[in-house]
């Protein structure tokens, strides 16, 4: 037979060892055991009935607290479980993982939590999610400076081009309709955060060298985003030759492509113009975003084959890529000074402060005419 706690043997009965159980007497550790600040209640500490560290809805496990059967657990504030300040189903624990988050139940409710429809992850929050560019008949669009640009004057002003294909958004960006004598014309908002060319326009390039009409060589073109916007820009009389070495980007450069007809897409190395030669005639400008080391060598073979004499080159120039133990400002002059050897004149140059940091976009005219 096995000895009991009283070392009595099982079955038999033992003096004072059998009581009638009393759960404000019980002396089975922590868990049971009463108090002032235990009990169900709205504070304490522990976590059983009463301050005991693992009960159902004691102490820091009561309201504030408590978890399951765990210290700081269960049901209670804020603790983890279904409590206040835990992971579960209440007030701030509700917040980041549970079905009603606030930073608390009581004082925001189910709606403006951390992690409830109005949060962090919802369906308005997050980059590019639903709102913004809205207005209706509050919305202006005015001509920017750049030939084939234009300013969205709403709550916050943003540059846009006139959508080519009417409907449709490429990366999901804002579109805008502004109806003047009954005919109405479709803006795509061009966000400086995602593309390098909008961000230079921002940062105050006095001639981006891209215009209705141009025949452009957009060397890194990725998925099309920029790209994209350069369709519209240069319109149904220009082209844009797109050259992507990323197959797995170059399937959605193909995919934007065959809705603009203004788009020759190249799954190509840059490095090697001769295997695209056949399929791109002479342009005006060209611009490059492929972030390589040797860029400024990329840019001057594809200009040599390419570029007619007096077109420009506008060149977004990443430090880190180059040299990411010289200071940004050193890097920079030092591709302007490659372009010099490359029989480029400089124009202009502006940093991507705020939208991107280190970089610069450059801007070059190719063996310009010489003066009289």
């Amino acid at each position: 037979m096995i000895p009991d706690r009283c070392g009595q043997a099982a079955g038999l009965p033992s003096c004072r060892a059998i009581r009638p159980f009393n759960c404000s007497t019980a002396t089975m550790g922590r868990d049971f055991r009463g108090g002032g600040r235990g009990g169900g209640g709205d504070r304490g500490r522990g976590g059983g009935f009463s301050r005991g560290s693992g009960g159902f809805r004691g102490g820091r496990g009561g309201d504030r607290g408590g978890g399951g059967f765990r210290p700081r657990g269960g049901f209670g504030d804020r603790g983890g479980g279904f409590g206040d300040r835990g992971g579960g189903f209440g007030d701030r624990g509700g917040g980041r993982g549970g079905f009603r988050g606030s930073r608390g139940s009581p004082r925001g409710g189910g709606d403006r939590g951390r992690g409830s429809p109005r949060g962090r992850g919802g369906p308005r929050g997050g980059r590019g999610g639903g709102g913004g560019m809205r207005g209706g008949r509050n919305v202006v669009v005015e001509p920017h400076r750049y030939e084939g640009v234009f300013i969205v004057k709403g709550k916050e002003d943003a540059l846009a081009t006139k959508n080519m294909v009417v409907g449709e958004s490429v990366y999901g960006e804002k579109r805008v309709s502004v109806e003047d004598a009954g005919v109405s014309t479709e803006y795509r908002v061009w966000n400086p955060f995602r593309s390098k060319l909008a961000a230079a326009m921002m940062g105050g390039l006095e001639d981006v060298q891209i215009k209705p009409g141009t025949k452009l060589l957009y060397l890194g073109a990725a998925s099309g985003t920029t790209v994209s916007h350069c369709s519209d820009l240069v319109g149904p009389e220009g082209i844009v030759y797109a050259v992507e070495f990323s197959h797995r980007s170059g399937r959605d450069l193909l995919n934007v492509s065959k809705k603009r007809p203004n788009i020759v897409p190249i799954v190509e190395d840059a490095r090697h113009p001769h295997k695209y030669r056949m399929l791109v005639g002479m342009v005006d400008t060209i611009f490059s975003d492929v972030a390589q080391p040797d860029q400024a060598r990329i840019v001057a073979l594809n200009a040599q084959y390419f570029l007619k004499n007096g077109g420009y080159s506008v060149i977004s120039i990443k430090a880190n890529c180059i040299d990411s133990t010289a200071a940004p400002e050193a890097v920079f002059a030092g591709e302007v000074n490659k372009l010099k050897e490359e029989k480029f004149k400089p124009k202009e140059q502006v940093t991507l402060e705020p939208y991107e940091r280190d970089h610069a976009v450059v801007v070059a005219q190719y063996r310009p005419p010489k003066k009289a």
